[in-house]
């Protein structure tokens, strides 16, 4: 019997996603958001010359004070619009109102601008527009108008810079192709521009205000706050009919199997919630072929011991090691000794231990030291690093001097730091290897460590103050629906996809049990109605997970998408067998051809999707069992017809 409906099968939540109001402003066409007040995707031809405008209201925390959009208004003509509507920004103690309109002219200038009210006293970081120009700037040439009048001849950075790149900005052009540029003219406030992609963002942000006058500042009821960006074409205008048209027609997914690397071991969290893994679980987690579990363990807590022993029994039940995340306090000396006491007693198989300190955002080389030192006493061969248990951005801005102490440097990494719609997620993929490939340029040849990968921050790094409690009905700050749903299988393969093809040394996603985890416990959602999982179930990323865990220690092999927007593709080979995963990202149905060179006769495909998802969270041992379907490919060809969300596994043998 059917519990769950498909909306809830494609993202955790009842509700369907409001339309998109695709615009045109002469040569410039565009996306509008209504849930989120976010004009998108502004392109020119198939060249995107924005990622998006939007305006952030940041509590003192630098938590983001969801918009709620009313009493939009739509007026279009041939190739113009307007655009005009109101925002409530409402949470605890903030009341923001906004007015909004947007314009977009024949020439294709776009003109944002917000005329707000604090309706209540309080305590901000920051208030304003966020500009966004795509990660594909990078390297690209710009010109930049400073506040002062004068003009700054740059190039947006290659790799991922550590700190802002460009400061008191009152505008700043690009070249969108030879001849044409774009130019983003600010008002209302001081701006500058940071890189989103230390977060996994897929953007240069240019913000307002700027981070070196003080935060959190008070915010009277009654101050007004007007902003206004302009967007405009400048140089051959005619330019832009020789860009290439935006593609139709099906997705692509093409396989190389001439480029292959070696798939990294993969593990995941011990459960925060305390509970231990029934029988059943532990037999459904065997199946996934876990590398290691992690245990995060404070040294300055007597109680962590008891929490080493649980996080022991159950790897070795598992057949795993442990990744060993311990912090160092105010007595670094006297807790290693403990530690090693502890372990000395546990006996636990330790596949590599993790060094951080209390009061770091990242870990300072003596530290790791010191740990190297001591840690030998247990076992010599274990390696020992650190860095950071936050975000790419702390380990970028906080480089390790001396690599030769390090055996490993690690980070973490979730996508929803400062957006956390469908699409923003999405976007995030591609920008996961492209942190591994900036870390590079300052860590030499030392291994990265990527734990752990999550939906949710697990912790707030910035927060100027204590987290507040959840509302009586809300998720945990931690917690997100998506986490048992299809998009949160196939956003977990496309993580997998960037990292592996990265080259990251060792992986560690979410949880065990529990709704952070890969499925539900016994006991089932303590709030269904906010996080409607099947008690004793698992999510649809169980068996992203389970799939990618019958090739453990084997190797991936390139493959290349057409459009990482809509969908994400990873490979897999072993013993002459292959397999290749399918994604469908978005809300629609996709047609996708896959093509790769040995891709004849008949093979076997499965796909996970609304019509099938419930059943196989419920009972996933009839899952893994059940046949797949042979169908045929011809001249190295196969079309794919994916629903909403949907995932497909084909499978076939290579000859010979």
């Amino acid at each position: 019997m059917r519990t769950l409906s498909p909306l809830v099968l494609y993202d955790g939540t009842p509700d369907p996603p409001a339309e998109r109001i695709f615009l045109q402003a002469g040569p410039m066409r565009m996306v509008f958001e209504p849930d989120w007040a976010f004009l998108r995707y502004l392109r020119v031809g198939s060249v995107e010359v924005l990622r998006g405008l939007y305006v952030a209201v940041r509590d003192a925390n630098w938590d983001t004070v969801p918009p709620h959009l009313e009493r939009l208004r739509v007026e279009e003509g041939e190739d113009s619009f307007r655009l005009s509507f109101e925002v409530i920004c409402r949470r605890r103690e903030i009341h923001f109102f906004w007015r909004g309109e947007i314009l977009g002219e024949p020439d294709g200038t776009v003109q944002f601008s917000m005329d707000g009210e604090a309706r209540s006293t309080f305590r901000r970081n920051r208030i304003g527009f966020c500009v966004l120009h795509p990660a594909e700037c990078a390297g690209s040439a710009c010109r930049v108008m400073h506040t002062d009048g004068s003009v700054e001849e740059s190039r947006f950075p290659e790799f991922i810079s550590p700190h802002q790149p460009f400061f008191e900005i009152r505008a700043i052009a690009h070249e969108v192709a030879p001849g044409l540029w774009a130019e983003v003219r600010l008002e209302g406030d001081v701006f500058e521009m940071e890189d989103q992609r230390n977060w996994t963002d897929a953007s240069f942000k240019t913000y307002c205000t700027p981070l070196a006058l003080p935060f959190p500042v008070e915010v009277p009821a009654g101050t007004r706050i007007q902003q206004r960006v302009t967007v405009r074409l400048l140089g051959a205008l005619e330019g832009w009919r020789a860009l290439p048209p935006p593609s139709e027609g099906p997705g692509e997914v093409v396989l190389d199997p001439a480029q292959s690397f070696p798939l990294p071991p993969i593990g995941l969290g011990i459960a925060s919630h305390g509970q231990p893994l029934s029988a059943r679980e532990v037999d459904r987690l065997r199946r996934l072929h876990l590398s290691h579990l992690r245990v995060d363990l404070c040294l300055s807590d007597p109680s962590y011991a008891r929490r080493l022993e649980r996080a022991w029994r159950e790897a070795e039940t598992l057949g795993a090691g442990l990744e060993v995340a311990f912090f160092l306090s105010e007595s670094p000396v006297r807790q290693l000794e403990d530690l090693i006491q502890e372990l000395e007693r546990v006996r636990p198989h330790v596949v590599r231990f993790l060094v951080f300190h209390e009061s770091e955002k990242a870990t300072e080389d003596r530290w790791v030291r010191l740990a190297q030192r001591a840690l030998a006493d247990f076992d010599p061969s274990v390696p020992v690093g650190g860095g950071t248990n936050a975000y790419f951005t702390e380990l970028n801005r906080n480089r390790p001097q001396e690599l030769d102490s390090y055996d490993f440097a690690c980070y973490s990494i979730n996508p929803q730091v400062h957006a956390f719609d469908n699409a923003s997620l999405v976007e995030t993929l591609p920008m996961q290897a492209e942190t591994i490939r900036s870390a590079r340029t300052f860590l030499d040849d030392l291994p990265v460590v990527i734990t752990p990968i999550t939906l949710r921050p697990r912790f707030n790094p910035n927060a100027t103050g204590p987290e507040p409690e959840p509302e009586e009905g809300e998720l945990p700050s931690q917690v997100d629906a998506r986490q048992m749903s299809l998009l949160g299988a196939g956003w977990t393969l496309g993580s997998l996809a960037a990292v592996t093809s990265g080259g990251v040394a060792s992986v560690t996603y979410y949880e065990t049990t529990g709704w952070r985890g890969v499925m539900e416990t016994e006991a089932g959602s303590p709030l269904p109605e906010r996080f409607p999982s099947i008690p004793g179930g698992v999510f649809p990323m169980y068996h992203v997970f389970a799939d990618v865990g019958e090739f453990a220690g084997a190797s991936g092999l390139a493959i290349r998408v057409s459009d990482p927007l809509s969908f994400a593709a990873l490979a897999l080979e072993k013993e002459g067998w292959r397999r290749v995963l399918i994604a469908n990202l978005t809300f629609e149905p996709q047609t996708i051809v896959l093509r790769a060179e040995g891709l004849e006769g008949r093979l076997l495909l499965k796909t996970l999707d609304e019509r099938n998802a419930e059943s196989a969270m419920a009972a996933p041992e009839a899952e893994r069992e059940r046949s797949p379907q042979e169908v045929p490919a011809r001249g190295g060809r196969l079309t794919l017809e994916l629903l909403p969300y949907g995932i497909a596994r084909l499978d076939w043998i290579q000859e010979g």
